[in-house]
């Protein structure tokens, strides 16, 4: 390979990765088990973006182009055997310094990003990306439906049977006691937070 022609590619790449590179890393996570995990599926959906960068022909489709080979490199990731982790990740936002007198309002955040990560990884990987990309990333349905290679009646479809699935899981909890009310879950709304109104 023309070393030149290497760097040249690697800085075309991070140009392009730069205004989106917080969102993708965000993606990455909420699709994930853990942000560990996520993390890692950013670098290798970033390696094979790399890779394919010759594919590429109209810079402006960059971020519905890189959020596919994302989606790609997650399916390839969930038909793996999976690995035990700790299922919290940064749905919620970072969580490094405990909040209040006596940490409680930290340790809520915890219990809700570990419900969050519990909630999706019920879903189907394909309705797991729409409700991630729509509901909690705020894409339209038509980008989802370009980054999923699928059509807006598809990605409508797989939105409404993952809100279902989600609205099972928070009932359940709600059943097992599990869920708190509404005014101690974290101010960030999610695609979830009306099922957790119903079910207090």
């Amino acid at each position: 390979m023309n070393p030149r022609a290497d760097t040249a590619d690697w800085a075309r790449l991070i140009r392009l990765l730069g205004p989106i590179h917080r969102q993708a890393v965000a993606t990455a996570r909420r699709l994930s088990r853990s942000a560990h995990d996520g993390d890692d599926l950013y670098q290798e959906a970033v390696l094979r973006a790399y890779h394919k960068l010759d594919g590429l022909r109209d810079e402006s489709k960059f971020r519905p182009w890189f959020f596919a080979v994302l989606l790609s490199k997650h399916r390839s990731w969930v038909r793996r055997p999976r690995r035990e982790s700790v299922a919290i990740d940064e749905t919620v936002g970072r969580m490094d310094e405990p909040v209040g007198e006596d940490g409680s309002a930290w340790e809520e955040k915890r219990r809700g990003a570990e419900r969050a990560a519990r909630a999706l990884d019920e879903l189907q990987p394909v309705q797991r990306e729409a409700i991630v990309l729509h509901d909690l990333e705020g894409f339209s349905v038509e980008e989802v439906a370009e980054m999923q290679r699928a059509t807006p009646s598809a990605v409508k479809s797989r939105l409404a049977r993952g809100r279902e699935q989600l609205r099972r899981f928070y009932a359940r909890l709600s059943h097992e006691g599990g869920v708190p009310r509404l005014d101690a879950m974290p101010a960030k709304a999610m695609a979830w937070s009306a099922v957790e109104r119903n079910h207090e």
